[in-house]
This record gives structure tokens, C-alpha cells and sequence, in this order.
């Protein structure tokens, strides 16, 4: 069985595709006041909450446990509309070696918008499940942002 996959998933969004970017690009710190399964977030480590050399920490629930991780920015194309986290320690590192969040805002050209997440891992080994509880976490946080973006 492989140890290492790709799980996606796109949400259609109503809120401005400008708004969606600006929130994870500029103000990752307040996704936290958008989404119900976020507890809590902080600057772990670093100046600032979007340079690469910076460490957040990150409490949320997946499948119905509050979990923690610590998360970097690997990747942010501002053209493309897309940034890759890496998330690791805390509830992640015993079963995963490799685990990354990808975020891509889409813009259609009939003027809608969706929010695409993926999910990137490595398995520890084949006892460990795909992580499919994170891209049910994912969605749900898609359109609890959503909801409240478009109230913004």
C-alpha cells in the first residue's frame, strides 16, 4: 500500500475571490474569528505571521478531537493565487512524515470563484489512514469563511 497521496477538494465560493486570498495571504492570524473548528491560533515563532522563516501553532478539531500543529509557509504565488503550508509536530508527526495543506483561490471565467484545498502527505506506515478527516475539516472551514466573509 503507498505511504504517500493527494487528497482535493474544491468549494464554490460566493464571497470576492480578492477577499478569500487576502485573508490567508494577510491575515492568517484572524481565520481563527471565520471558522468554527479553529480554536486557537498564535505566532509560535518569527516577526510576523506570513514570512517563511515563521512558526504558528494551530488547535482545531478533525473528526470530532481537538488536535494541534505547528504550520510554515513552504510556498505563497501571489499570481497563482496559492500557498502552501507544511504542517508538522504536535498531532501530525506520529503519523505523517510529510504533511502539507495547499490553498488555491480559482477564478472562473464566467465571473464565479471556488477555493480549492489538497492535502499532501507521507504516511509513517501503512497502519496510519489518509487523512480524510482533514479535508472534511477543510471544507467545513471553506464555507464557514465563506459565510462570513460575505458578511464582511
Amino acid at each position: 500500500m503507498a505511504l504517500n497521496g493527494k487528497l482535493s477538494t474544491e468549494i464554490p465560493i460566493q464571497a470576492p475571490a480578492s477577499k478569500w486570498f487576502d485573508l490567508f495571504a494577510k491575515q492568517l492570524h484572524d481565520v481563527q474569528n471565520h471558522a468554527e473548528r479553529v480554536h486557537h491560533s498564535k505566532l509560535h515563532e518569527g516577526e510576523d505571521w506570513h514570512h517563511k522563516e515563521s512558526i504558528k501553532q494551530w488547535t482545531f478539531e478533525i473528526d470530532g478531537k481537538v488536535v494541534t500543529t505547528k504550520e510554515k509557509i513552504e510556498s505563497f504565488d501571489e499570481e497563482k493565487k496559492t500557498i502552501t503550508y507544511t504542517l508538522f509536530d504536535g498531532d501530525i508527526s506520529p503519523h505523517y512524515k510529510i504533511f502539507k495543506f495547499i490553498f488555491e483561490v480559482i477564478e472562473k471565467e464566467d465571473g464565479n470563484a471556488s477555493v480549492k484545498w489538497s492535502v499532501e502527505y507521507e504516511k509513517n506506515d501503512d497502519s496510519v489512514e489518509p487523512p480524510y478527516g482533514y479535508v472534511e475539516y477543510l471544507t467545513k472551514c471553506a464555507r464557514d469563511i465563506d459565510a462570513n466573509l460575505l458578511k464582511a
